[in-house]
């Protein structure tokens, strides 16, 4: 059975950094398209980007383009989240999961196997 943990929030001042982690079992992640998406209190669950399961390229939502950073540990079968610069509206539950393509992360229906997510706030 597909299946993520995400682990790695916490509470951060704002300006701080975290690295989220996304480790799968029941599958090697190394060549699938994987997708991180938050959810904030009150708000709709936004996609934030995708890693390329075909090359690793990387795709990103503006709202965090320069500040977040997609990798993968092949080794680990783990995917990470790094985020830098974070600011009070980042505070939200971080989630991972399978788009159906990398290129359409942000269609939030064609996602699978979500995680049950990590708590992310940032408060000074």
């Amino acid at each position: 059975q597909v299946q993520f943990v995400e682990s790695g929030g916490g509470s951060v001042q704002p300006g701080g950094s975290l690295r989220l982690a996304c480790t799968a079992s029941g599958f090697t992640l190394d060549h699938w398209a994987i997708g991180w998406i938050r959810q904030a209190p009150g708000k709709e669950r936004e996609g934030l980007g995708c890693i390329s399961g075909v090359d690793d390229s990387t795709y990103y939502a503006d709202s965090v383009k320069g500040r977040f950073t997609i990798s993968r540990d092949n080794a680990k079968n783990t995917l990470y989240l790094q985020m830098n610069s974070l600011k009070p509206e980042d505070t939200a539950v971080y989630y991972c999961a399978i788009p159906r393509y990398c290129s359409t992360y942000g269609i939030l229906e064609e996602y699978d196997a979500w995680g049950q997510g990590t708590q992310v706030t940032v408060s000074s």
